[in-house]
């Protein structure tokens, strides 16, 4: 068994510049992180390496420097690493980063499972995994927290839907988006860490993929454009009021009745 799995390179602030003209966040001279979501998806892959034997390998686009997220993975127990990397990549949103993910994965061979994480940090799209899944016409569950019963040709799964869970079996090959709490990632390998510092790693240019066309990746890919990026405004420290409730009563409905003047001024 073969499982694919995808994981990103994220800054480790909510900080960060855009690029008045591409839309695009300045990511130089950001602190990086491998995205936490995806380390679920690799525990995740890695229990069912330990479970059935499969082989684990990890997928990561981004430039050169994004090779660290490959080689946390080989101290974590992946057995292979992919760095999708080509500056006609750079600026891809969901549409363009899932296409190149699935060239990238079908460039490297067939897999049974592709994992993913619930979203990225600095997106927070949660929508790759689902386009991933539609442009290798193959199943996709979302909100996953239990990957159990893998037989050669079905996986079964719980997952969340409107805050149930649902038990269902789908067919393989599959791409599966994972929830973060029910897979906490292990504490990396010393062992591990060590000789994973020498492992090879597969390097994916555009040249390298099926489809050559730089009009299909990166910006140019790209079916949206942002136009201005911020970080949510931080709560002010406020006084602790304590009253009865009817006084109580009254002091929200003063504070909800001045919130509903300032909004229609």
């Amino acid at each position: 068994m073969r499982i694919a799995v995808c994981m990103k390179q994220v800054p480790a602030a909510s900080e960060g510049n855009m690029d008045p003209e591409t839309g695009v966040l300045i990511r130089t001279g950001l602190e990086t992180v491998v995205n936490v979501y995806d380390l679920a998806a690799l525990e995740a892959a890695l229990r069912l390496k330990e479970a059935y034997g499969a082989e684990v390998h990890v997928f990561t686009m981004g430039p050169a420097k994004a090779e660290g997220v490959l080689r946390e993975a080989f101290a974590m127990g992946a057995d292979e690493g992919y760095l999708i990397c080509d500056k006609a990549f750079a600026g891809a949103d969901v549409l363009a980063t899932s296409y190149t993910l699935k060239q990238a994965i079908e460039c490297a061979g067939n897999y049974d499972l592709i994992l993913c994480g619930r979203q990225t940090t600095d997106g927070d799209t949660a929508q790759v995994s689902g386009a991933l899944a539609k442009w290798m016409d193959i199943a996709h569950v979302s909100w996953t927290a239990e990957i159990t019963d893998i037989s050669k040709d079905t996986v079964k799964v719980r997952y969340n839907m409107d805050n149930r869970m649902i038990c269902a079996q789908v067919q393989l090959p599959c791409v599966i988006s994972v929830e973060k709490d029910p897979f906490i990632p292990r504490m990396p390998s010393l062992k591990l860490k060590i000789s994973g510092r020498k492992k090879e790693i597969c390097t994916f240019s555009l040249q390298d993929l099926e489809d050559g066309d730089e009009e299909n990746y990166g910006l140019k890919g790209s079916a949206t454009r942002v136009r201005k990026i911020f970080p949510p405004q931080r709560t002010q420290r406020q006084e602790l009021v304590s009253m009865d409730k009817e006084k109580a009563a009254d002091y929200i409905l003063q504070i909800l009745d001045v919130a509903a003047r300032e909004e229609r001024i």
